[in-house]
């Protein structure tokens, strides 16, 4: 008999994200925090110890920063998880019920690319709409003045602290996967750009955080992985950083500017390091085994992290060992460690990530196929895996060609051949699970949400004969319809990837959408979709619906009234239930 409160208790449990803090009063911190069942933005003074919930809002409210004099807090007012609106601010240590008011009352809402803000009060705001991306500057009591505009995709990547320099991140060359640096002025002035070329992204990481000192962090690939360089656009010089690591690393600045925090990642686990600017030694930061999923370093060079593993439920600890911050209420139940498997495919060695259950195989088995694509399953804590496991599933979790964390011709080996790419390599592993006795070949869900669930809407029709049950949570199920509905930059994203748009290359779309193989779909269909979801619009869903519907091949839906996923507790368990109960009904398991 399946605890069905167990597996509810892993979602309902408190949890806080690693707080965030003013750079000029580091005592003043927010966080984000599902403590009330709604993710919601929080302030914390570390001086006193008082806490405060700014958002209070029905589906939550996810985007949020604080200014580095500690003044003031910055939200992202969207309506229903749209991601469409507005920045909205409030003091810091306002009275509780004190109402937020529109950071910027000159701007209309758009879709967020970006903010930057400075201590004397001066923001830069990135912003999409269908007119192209716009960078404004913001200054107190002025109207907003256009700084930087362009069709193609574009973002804030920093101000320098003096804010003599803004940092823009832009794809005019017609490539959003692979971007280059502009850094301007205030006035508009053109400083430097960098760009490596195409296919070679360059990713801006923040200025130093000194006053007068204009060097930048930056992410670039031009050996064929994530790795880093420090630019000094003023002086035109750059310094790469040569690491010994093996995976894919990125950073940060200690307060001082000497030094850089490393995360590296590898094989779907992180660590830390401290990299010495002025003499390149490269030390260690004590971790336990898992996922990082944020650091930073404190004023007295103390380093704060979120960390989780698969079995293990988050914490936020700090080197000098204490546990930083603690929600109220009971802990997490844990779950089962995963297991790590390499399997050979038509690209080369997959990685794979394996929970099992209790009790000997083959088992009924979830493949839970991540979002992204630039993105990767790793060792945290998973509430939703953990519950399939709870029911008895096995789940399988396939680091595929286009993931993130295994270099860039890896994870651009989906372009020009969308979705099929990737499923190959998803099919490898499902070979290898049945073939190994883990997985019931009669017993096999295919699952995922946003590109995940567009996967699985194409396995289930190009590879029928593979799976016996799909779940698809807020997926691409008809690629025309989801390209014309979509926000301008997935637009951007997707024209990177397909190499054009669908009147540019109509048959790279048809090859790729779900819908065109609809009419081959024998497994049973769970499709759960947002109503107000930009990422993955409802048309497009109901497109692919109307088919099955029309054809009269088995189907579900799961509508609900929010965005891209919803950020209320007990919404994401009514759909962990849904999801878990019909996989079990058509799996003969209820």
């Amino acid at each position: 008999m399946v605890d069905q409160e167990r597996w509810k208790a892993r979602f309902r449990a408190a949890r806080v994200s690693l707080p965030h803090w003013a750079r000029d009063a580091p005592h003043h911190s927010i966080y984000r925090s599902n403590v009330t069942g709604t993710w919601e933005i929080y302030t914390w003074d570390r001086e006193s110890g008082a806490r405060r919930q700014v958002t209070d809002r029905p589906n939550g409210t996810w985007m949020g920063g604080v200014d580095p004099s500690g003044e003031w807090v910055w939200w992202f007012a969207d309506t229903d998880g749209d991601e469409f609106g507005i920045w909205n601010r409030v003091a810091f240590g306002a009275a509780d019920g004190t109402e937020s008011l529109p950071a910027v009352p000159g701007l209309a809402p758009s879709y967020p690319s970006g903010l930057a803000l400075g201590a004397s009060g001066l923001a830069v705001v990135g912003r999409t709409t269908d007119a192209g991306n716009t960078v404004h500057l913001c200054r107190p009591g002025a109207e907003p003045e256009v700084l930087y505009h362009h069709a193609e995709d574009a973002h804030v990547a920093g101000m320098s602290r003096d804010e003599g320099l803004v940092a823009i991140g832009h794809s005019e060359h017609g490539d959003s996967r692979h971007m280059a640096l502009r850094i301007v002025r205030p006035d508009g002035t053109l400083v430097a750009d960098l760009w490596d070329g195409p296919g070679k992204g360059v990713y801006g990481s923040g200025f130093a955080p000194v006053a007068g000192d204009a060097r930048m962090l930056v992410g670039h690939e031009r050996r064929g992985r994530d790795e880093l360089l420090i630019w000094d656009p003023v002086a035109g010089t750059e310094q790469e950083i040569i690491l010994d690591l093996p995976g894919e690393v990125g950073a940060s600045w200690y307060p001082d500017g000497s030094a850089l925090l490393i995360s590296h990642s590898h094989e779907a686990r992180d660590e830390l390091y401290r990299y010495d600017l002025g003499t390149g030694a490269l030390l260690p930061i004590q971790t336990p085994r898992g996922v990082i999923a944020g650091a930073e370093v404190r004023p007295d060079g103390t380093v704060e992290f979120s960390w989780s593993s698969a079995a293990d439920p988050p914490v936020i600890r700090s080197t000098s060992g204490e546990i930083v911050m603690t929600p109220p209420g009971p802990v997490a139940p844990p779950s089962v460690p995963v297991e790590d498997v390499w399997v050979d495919g038509p690209g080369g060695r997959i990685h794979a990530l394996v929970s099992r259950p209790e009790g000997v195989g083959p088992h009924p088995t979830v493949f839970d196929v991540h979002g992204g694509p630039t993105a990767q399953d790793d060792d945290s804590f998973a509430p939703a895996v953990a519950a399939w496991v709870d029911h008895g599933f096995a789940v399988v979790r396939v680091n595929y060609r286009g993931s993130t964390g295994y270099g860039s011709a890896w994870r651009d080996a989906i372009e020009g051949r969308v979705g099929l790419t990737e499923l190959e390599d998803v099919k490898a592993v499902r070979d290898w699970a049945v073939s190994s006795g883990l997985a019931d070949p009669g017993r096999l869900v295919l699952t995922g949400g946003s590109w995940g669930g567009f996967l699985t809407l194409l396995g289930i029709g190009t590879q029928p004969g593979d799976w016996t049950v799909a779940v698809a949570a807020v997926p691409v199920a008809d690629y025309v319809a989801a390209y014309e509905d979509e926000m301008e930059g997935l637009q951007a994203f997707d024209r990177s990837l397909f190499g054009g748009s669908p009147d540019e290359v109509p048959d790279r779309y048809r090859e790729s959408s779900p819908i065109t193989y609809v009419e081959r779909v024998g497994a049973p269909v769970l499709v759960l979709a947002g109503e107000n979801d930009p990422r993955c619009p409802i048309r497009q869903i109901d497109n692919y619906l109307g088919r099955l519907a029309e054809l009269g091949l088995p189907h579900e839906v799961y509508r609900y009234d929010a965005g891209h996923g919803s950020l209320v507790v007990e919404e994401r368990i009514t759909q962990m239930a849904a999801e878990i109960d019909f996989a079990r009904k058509h799996l003969g398991m209820s």
